[in-house]
């Protein structure tokens, strides 16, 4: 005898059963607030998080009278993205598990009006298509001030191992690339680069040692089968002591000798040199030592978008962009529109991070570490994201228990803190001021949830 249902859907428990009570489905769905919520959330959504409460029901968790209560808590809460905004407390300017670079407002405002329709390959005085991203490629331009021969030219993918592969595929081909063994690099996850070039199809040529390589261990392994030199810019990592590295200049000769490509892989994004982070390459300098294409990423230093990012000599970059691969790693208009307004707009997140003054970190913190009844002790900052590997940079952090950590990481607003020698240290450097509020909040309400919260009022300015 097939069972009957109840309300709910379940199969039918004994006359009495408080589950027998539990909303139906097509009822909560009806609710007002749901119907209202149907415009920002998917129907799969909306009975999915029904489901769940009307589950928890079933498993005695809730009530059969809460159900409708949590349901229109849960839809009131839920976004159309499982992704949550993080206040980066760590100290790493380019952390990549949080997404690298944060976006200018100026990028954000440009994500906002470029997510319609936009003229990103369409000249609206004539009506014909256009160039793609012209106006990203000339903000790249303009904030590139290298000469170099034949005049520079510049081409946008959707990120850093997209370029590299296009610049191989397209001047290397199925030849020889020569690179020094000191450079060939594993970053987070696993990546190497010498198994992202091979699957080109290119032929890597491994000169010199880890530690040391000399011109003589480039030249010396030229010959008819070599197709391109490349040099690559270490990340996350130093080699110090007993170390030699081939400059550009110097393998730009060879390469004019033997007619070669010159493939310059600067990783970070820096444009010029910047004072702070002296032994960081830029893609200006590079340029002029005789790369024929610098590659970077725009997600880091930059401070940008993910984006790959190929400045060079105009017929190189051209030849680059005809390829048939250009068009599988074309970044979309989103990230040309927020690349551009990182450009030409206000100073980025990741700058005034990386630039931030030790005394004002140190005056935040210690008004923070007395709205939290917590000590300030001295922390050193990093850039992250590969860039300048061991360049500490001075600042401050509020220390608190440990145990605080996990509790700040799953607040409503999710706080990501630097756990180290037993401690859990807030730093302020990548909190946006207008924030210390919230992340005073933040720690006083994990304070809270441990049971040992301090009766502390917030010091004027704190909000």
């Amino acid at each position: 005898m097939p069972s009957a249902l109840t309300e709910s859907g379940s199969e039918s428990e004994p006359a009495g059963d408080p589950r027998r009570r539990i909303p139906r489905t097509d009822d909560l769905l009806a609710l007002p607030e749901l119907v209202a919520a149907r415009d920002r959330l998917s129907g799969t959504v909306l009975h999915g998080l029904v489901s769940e409460s009307q589950d928890r029901a079933r498993r005695g968790v809730l009530s059969p009278d809460e159900v409708q209560a949590e349901v229109l808590a849960a839809v009131a809460a839920r976004t159309a993205t499982t992704l949550h905004p993080v206040l980066n407390a760590t100290g790493v300017v380019v952390h990549t598990n949080l997404g690298r670079a944060p976006l200018s407002a100026a990028a954000v405002e440009a994500l906002v009006a470029s997510s319609g329709y936009v003229d990103v390959e369409m000249d609206l005085s004539t009506g014909q298509r256009s160039k793609r991203g012209a106006g990203a490629r000339a903000a790249l331009l303009a904030a590139c001030p290298a000469e170099v021969p034949g005049g520079l030219d510049a081409l946008v993918v959707n990120n850093g191992a997209a370029a590299l592969v296009l610049a191989t595929t397209a001047l290397v081909g199925t030849g020889e690339l020569i690179v020094s063994r000191g450079e060939l690099v594993e970053i987070g996850a696993g990546f190497r680069l010498p198994d992202l070039i091979t699957s080109t199809g290119a032929r890597l040529r491994e000169v010199g040692t880890t530690n040391r390589t000399h011109r003589a261990d480039y030249a010396g392994a030229l010959g008819l089968e070599t197709a391109g030199l490349l040099k690559v810019h270490p990340s996350n990592f130093r080699v110090d002591g007993f170390t030699s590295a081939v400059p550009i200049d110097q393998l730009r000769s060879l390469a004019d000798e033997h007619g070669l490509p010159l493939i310059v892989d600067v990783g970070s994004g820096l444009f010029t040199a910047d004072p702070a982070l002296p032994e960081e390459p830029d893609l200006t300098s590079a340029l002029e030592a005789g790369a024929d294409v610098v590659i970077a990423s725009g997600d880091k230093l930059l401070g940008g978008p993910q984006a790959g990012i190929l400045l060079g000599r105009a017929a190189v970059i051209q030849r680059l962009a005809r390829h048939p691969l250009a068009r599988a790693v074309r970044a979309d208009k989103l990230t040309l529109a927020a690349l551009e307004a990182t450009l030409d707009g206000g100073p980025t997140p990741v700058s005034r991070a990386l630039h931030a003054d030790p005394e004002r970190l140190r005056e935040r913190a210690e008004r923070l570490g007395a709205a939290v009844g917590a000590p300030v002790v001295a922390h050193e900052g990093r850039v992250g994201g590969g860039g300048a590997p061991g360049v500490p940079l001075a600042g401050w952090a509020v220390r608190l228990p440990a145990e605080l950590a996990p509790l700040l990481r799953t607040g409503r607003t999710a706080v990501l803190p630097r756990v180290h020698d037993g401690a859990c240290l807030v730093d302020l450097r990548c909190i946006p001021e207008p924030d210390d509020g919230r992340l005073a909040d933040a720690i006083r309400a994990a304070q809270a949830r441990r049971g040992t919260h301090p009766d502390t009022p917030v010091p004027d300015g704190g909000h």
